[in-house]
């Protein structure tokens, strides 16, 4: 269907059950074959993951990009319709590099990066989320359900409508939105508001976002405040939530039960020269998780005394992201700087205190890491949710273990025992690193329970079947009591 095709907007049952996913990619990847042919796979984990179970008998679309400037034609894969939105290096360097990870991503952390204002960066940024707004147009059934996820596609709504206003428009932003007086420096910050307000439902990892949107709206101009939830525009009353994000956390803990995972994890510590306590971090290499200052503050805690090189152990995992950024280079040269201190004052021959892994990990070497490690530090800087968290605490099935959560994760307003720490305050963190540590077996145990009975009282189906019911899908799937 093009914008400008007459429809007859009846319901009909194949209509009344499609739902669109709009996501800034399609959740497949390419795998060779036996005969060295190439055929697209369901990419595991991820945002398809929490979908499919909430769904029943619904016609499931995603649109998307595949990656690469090559895949243009829909495909089925395991019976998902995929509708891919073709793009070029000139609208993936404004739209994606640019507008998306150059002015949004720091913005929307609260400046823990550089951010950088440039109006070819908009003007590609809008380019694409035009393509999407039309792919989504032409394959959307008549009142169909659309979800849009992300910063990348905040104009996506507000455009689908003008197209499509029989369409039910969810949109999710899984990063954290930010308050009034950094979202005003945008440039086009009215333009980004009036977007997102296309939807009939908005939702934000927790309520602060939520808060912080509904105030950015009212305060531009753009819409007014219906009771303490909704915003108006124009004859639409837009209702604003809170969505917090949850993992699978079945496939985690069976995963994490078996024999192989324990095997690893029990190989790993022997390789690490099996030290009294294990501490580890998880992240993507980006400036907004803290890597640096939580490396600093082990450091301190090391030339202080209070850790001994002898009996502690840090694993920090820096999943390779965005390398051609100098903010990202020059990160990536501060964390390798501080681990070569570490090691250089503290380690021994055979023995560094410090192992950092600049690598993507797989599933099972995940897994082996959390059951390994007896401390986990998650210390965002701003994070929207961070399900490292939740993955840890989902693989202590025997109650053991530590959290050391910043109070800047989305998850710590769910994840209330754990340790939580303000990561700008080094004193702080060495203080909550130490008392982790030092934490009693009982009170491990006691706050373990606590976090896993959290984490499994809102797993990701239960996240997508909440937003999806409250959208109006039909037919989803009953969540568990």
């Amino acid at each position: 269907m093009s914008p400008t095709t007459e429809h007859s907007y009846a319901l009909t049952d194949r209509s009344a059950n499609q739902v669109i996913i709009v996501a800034n990619r399609l959740p497949v990847r390419q795998v060779e074959q036996d005969d060295g042919t190439m055929d697209w796979q369901t990419s595991p984990g991820g945002l398809v993951a929490a979908v499919k179970p909430a769904m029943h008998d619904q016609n499931l679309t995603w649109v998307g990009w595949a990656g690469g400037e090559g895949q243009s034609s829909p495909m089925s894969v395991d019976g998902i319709e995929l509708i891919p939105v073709a793009l070029s290096k000139t609208e993936l360097a404004n739209h994606y590099d640019g507008m998306s990870n150059g002015t949004l991503w720091p913005l929307y952390h609260d400046r823990a990066g550089p951010v950088e204002f440039h109006r070819t960066w908009f003007d590609g940024y809008r380019q694409v989320n035009d393509k999407f707004a039309t792919a989504v147009a032409d394959a959307a059934e008549p009142n169909a359900v659309v979800w849009i996820h992300d910063y990348q596609l905040q104009l996506v709504p507000g455009m689908l409508r003008e197209r499509r206003p029989d369409l039910r428009i969810g949109f999710f932003l899984h990063i954290p939105f930010p308050p009034s007086e950094l979202f005003i420096q945008l440039p086009w910050r009215e333009a980004i508001t009036r977007g997102i307000l296309g939807s009939d439902l908005i939702g934000f990892q927790t309520a602060s976002g939520a808060a912080n949107f509904r105030r950015v709206a009212a305060e531009l101009g753009v819409a007014t405040r219906e009771g303490s939830q909704r915003l108006r525009i124009d004859d639409r009353t837009i209702e604003i939530a809170a969505f917090p994000i949850g993992i699978d956390t079945d496939r985690y803990e069976k995963a994490a039960r078996s024999d192989d995972v324990e095997d690893r994890a029990r190989d790993l510590r022997a390789r690490l020269g099996q030290p009294q306590t294990v501490l580890l971090g998880v992240d993507r290499l980006d400036y907004t998780k803290g890597i640096d200052v939580r490396l600093r503050a082990f450091l301190e805690l090391l030339a202080d005394g209070r850790l001994s090189s002898s009996h502690v152990t840090m694993i920090q995992v820096a999943e390779p992201s965005r390398d051609n950024v100098d903010a990202y280079i020059n990160l990536r040269g501060r964390v390798e700087q501080l681990v070569g201190e570490i090691n250089g004052d503290f380690g021994r021959v055979g023995f560094p205190v410090v192992h950092y892994i600049h690598q993507t990990h797989g599933f099972e070497d995940l897994l082996s890491l959390y059951r390994a490690a007896d401390v986990m530090l998650v210390t965002p800087f701003a994070d929207g949710m961070n399900l490292v968290a939740k993955e840890y605490v989902a693989t202590r099935y025997d109650y053991t273990g530590s959290l050391v959560l910043s109070q800047f994760a989305g998850a710590a307003h769910e994840l209330t025992d754990a340790l939580t720490v303000n990561p700008y305050d080094i004193d702080a963190m060495k203080n909550a690193i130490a008392s982790a540590i030092e934490m009693s077996p009982t009170e491990k145990q006691i706050r373990m329970q606590s976090l896993r009975l959290a984490v499994s009282n809102n797993t990701a189906p239960d996240w997508a079947a909440s937003f999806l019911e409250k959208l109006g899908a039909r037919a989803v799937a009953t969540r568990p009591d």
